[in-house]
C-alpha cells in the first residue's frame, strides 16, 4: 500500500447565471415596461478539514470537483436560484497550494476549520436594471461571470506533538505499540513503514500527547530519495523529536553514523529542524545480557556524537525504559504550556497598562 500525502485536484466553482430581458404583458397595462430578474450566483468550492480522515487517498479516484452554476433570471423580476456550494472533506493539517502560481492558500489545522477556494461566479443583470428616461424598454441584460477554476496541490503533515525519527528498523513501530494504542506493522527485518502512523499517550488526567511513528528516512531523502521529502514534512509540525537508533545494528552498521546520516538530511530540508528539540533513544538494550557492556557501548555512542540534550536507553520490544521516556516528554510539555501561560499573561499585563 503506497501511503498518499499530496494530491492535486482540479475546483470548478459554478457560473452565475445570465439575467433576463422580459417585459411586463398584463390585461390593460400595454407598456407595462422591463421586469426581467438577475441570474442566480454560481456556486463556490470549500475545503473543511475532518478528523475523520487520515490520508489524502481518496483524491486518487476522484479528482475533479464542479459547483452547480446559477440559474437565470426570469420575468416578474424573478431571480434565478443561486448554485448550491459544495464541501469538499480533507485531513486535519492538509496545506493547500494554488498549482498554477505556488501561492499557499492556506492550511487546515483544526477539525470542521473551511477554506473557499473557488468562488462562485455572479449573477447577470435583468434588464429591468437598464431602464432610463430615454430607453423605456431596454432589451439589455448581461451575462453571468464565469466561477473560478483553479488547480491545486494538497499535502497533508500529521498534526502530532512528537515525531520519531531513525533509520528503518530502529524500532519506532514497536516503540509507538508500547507507549500507546497504535498497533503499526513490526517485524524483525529491515523495511520502511510506508505511512505514518498516530498514537496517543496517556500519562495522567489532562496529562496527553500525540506521537508520529515517521516512515524511515534514508542517505537522499532531502533530495527525494525513498520516499523522502513525503515524510520529511510530517517533521516539520512536531515540538519535539525523538531521534531512536539501534544499538546494535543488524547489518553491522555503525549506530553514530546512522545518527548523522538522518542529521543531514533534516538539515538539508530545513535548517531550523535542527534547532528543534530533539532527543535520543538508544533501543534495543535487549540485546546486551551483560547490563556493565551495555551501559558502555550506550555511552560510547552518546560520546561519540557529543550529544548534549536528554538520552535514554531502553527496549521498545520489552518496554523497558519506555514509560520514563513518555513520562520526561509530558514534563517537557508541561513546562512549555505553563511558560506560553506566563507569556500571555505578561502581554496581558502590559496591554492593561498601555490602556
Amino acid at each position: 500500500m503506497k501511503f498518499v500525502d499530496e494530491a492535486t485536484i482540479r475546483v470548478m466553482a459554478g457560473d452565475g447565471g445570465s439575467g433576463c430581458v422580459s417585459f411586463r404583458r398584463e390585461k390593460f397595462i400595454p407598456f407595462g415596461g422591463p421586469d426581467g430578474g438577475d441570474g442566480g450566483n454560481g456556486g463556490s468550492v470549500w475545503l473543511v478539514a475532518d478528523e475523520g480522515l487520515n490520508t489524502l487517498i481518496d483524491f486518487r479516484h476522484q479528482r475533479a470537483f464542479k459547483a452547480p452554476r446559477g440559474q437565470g433570471g426570469m420575468g416578474s423580476q424573478m431571480y434565478g436560484k443561486g448554485g448550491d456550494d459544495i464541501e469538499v472533506r480533507v485531513p486535519v493539517g492538509t496545506m493547500v497550494t494554488n498549482v498554477d502560481t505556488d501561492e499557499v492558500i492556506g492550511d487546515l489545522t483544526a477539525n470542521g476549520m473551511r477554506m473557499k477556494v473557488a468562488q462562485g461566479g455572479r449573477g447577470g443583470l435583468g434588464n429591468i436594471h437598464f431602464k432610463s428616461s430615454v430607453n423605456r424598454a431596454p432589451r439589455k441584460m448581461t451575462p453571468g461571470t464565469p466561477g473560478e477554476v483553479r488547480e491545486l496541490k494538497l499535502e497533508l503533515r500529521l498534526l502530532a506533538d512528537v515525531g520519531l525519527l531513525g533509520f528503518p528498523n530502529a524500532g519506532k513501530s514497536t516503540f509507538i505499540r508500547a507507549v500507546s494504542a497504535a498497533t503499526p506493522r513490526v517485524a524483525d527485518y529491515p523495511f520502511t513503514t510506508l505511512h505514518p502512523n498516530l498514537g496517543v499517550v496517556r500519562i495522567g488526567i489532562d496529562q496527553s500527547f500525540v506521537i508520529a511513528d515517521i516512515p524511515g528516512i534514508i542517505e537522499g531523502a532531502a533530495e527525494g530519495a525513498g520516499l523522502g521529502i513525503q515524510f520529511l514534512r510530517h517533521v516539520s509540525r512536531t515540538s519535539l523529536l525523538l531521534h531512536m537508533v539501534d544499538i546494535a545494528p543488524m547489518d553491522g552498521s555503525d549506530p553514530v553514523e546512522q545518527v548523522r546520516a538522518i542529521e543531514q538530511e533534516l538539515e538539508k530540508f530545513d535548517e531550523e529542524l535542527m534547532s528543534r528539540p530533539r532527543w535520543l533513544v538508544i533501543n534495543k538494550s535487549d540485546v546486551y545480557s551483560d547490563q556493565d557492556e551495555l551501559h558502555e557501548v550506550a555511552n560510547s555512542i552518546v560520546a561519540r556524537l557529543g550529544w548534549t540534550q536528554p538520552w535514554f536507553l531502553v527496549s521498545a520490544a520489552g518496554g523497558e525504559g519506555t514509560r520514563e521516556v513518555c513520562i520526561q516528554i509530558q514534563q517537557f510539555f508541561d513546562v512549555e504550556k505553563a511558560e506560553a501561560r506566563e507569556r500571555a499573561e505578561a502581554m496581558d499585563d502590559v496591554r492593561m497598562r498601555g490602556e
